[in-house]
């Protein structure tokens, strides 16, 4: 896997059971994405979703601040740029958004300190996120006279329109049970301690799942959350579900559930 000494704003590191914790490292800036972190955040991901022994990812932060949105010199030189210049970093944040999304493996946030703009876009494509009690979120572009455009697919898809209207255009900061309120977080915890806790217990039960299941149960999310057309999503439903059980993973899972053995992904 991916080792922690190829980048310089992100860290990478695996253990034996496959969990993979990608951090941000950039505290003195509160882990704001610039250029060159959303191309090691890319590439970090590509690799990882070409890698059979990721099981889980988590995505954390370094310091006090989970994700302070767009870094200020990245964003400074935005305005010196041209049009067609605006439009590649733009699209350079789109396509790592993108790849995040896409992970065939489930993605989990542990979210320690507050997010804004582009860190809420980070935690919408994510799985699941649990948040530590003081942390605090925002939308806060509008302030600037810009808006969250790029990241709006994912945030408007987790929040739903209706909760996205609510904080999408008055810039507000917000707490982090009113993130849980609205759908951005799944789990609200009092301290670092119980944040542990939370990302272990929620670790360990897609450890007990076939991998191969879970990329394609994600996968089916994906899919039918955004497929046009009650014909072509029922095809696709009945296609993927021949596919899982012709799969060597259901034969073995199916198996030891009625010889009451352990199936292989799960070890000794």
């Amino acid at each position: 896997m991916a080792s922690k000494t190829e980048y310089n704003t992100i860290t990478v590191n695996a253990d034996s059971r496959g969990v993979v914790t990608v951090t941000f490292a950039r505290p003195d800036k509160h882990n704001a994405l610039n250029a060159e972190m959303i191309g090691e955040l890319e590439r970090a991901f590509t690799a990882l979703a070409a890698d059979a022994r990721c099981r889980v990812i988590v995505l954390a932060a370094s310091g006090k601040s989970f994700c302070g949105g767009a870094d200020l010199g990245w964003m400074q030189a935005q305005m010196t740029k041209d049009r067609a210049g605006k439009m590649a970093d733009a699209r350079a944040l789109a396509m790592m958004l993108q790849r995040i999304d896409s992970a065939p493996q489930p993605v989990l946030g542990r979210v320690q300190g507050s997010s804004f703009g582009g860190g809420v876009g980070m935690m919408s494509v994510c799985d699941w996120v649990a948040a530590d009690e003081r942390a605090m979120f925002g939308l806060t572009e509008v302030r600037l006279g810009i808006i969250p455009a790029t990241i709006s697919p994912y945030v408007i898809r987790r929040l739903g329109e209706g909760a996205a209207r609510r904080v999408f255009m008055n810039g507000r900061k917000f707490s982090a049970h009113e993130a849980q309120v609205l759908g951005l977080v799944a789990r609200v915890t009092n301290n670092e301690a119980e944040l542990d806790a939370a990302m272990a217990g929620e670790i360990a039960a897609y450890l007990e799942c076939a991998p191969g299941a879970v990329a394609a149960a994600k996968q089916l999310c994906l899919k039918v959350a955004r497929a046009k057309g009650d014909a072509d999503l029922i095809d696709y439903t009945i296609g993927r579900l021949a596919d899982i059980w012709e799969s060597e993973e259901a034969k073995d899972g199916i198996a030891a559930f009625f010889a009451k053995t352990t199936p292989p992904w799960r070890g000794s």
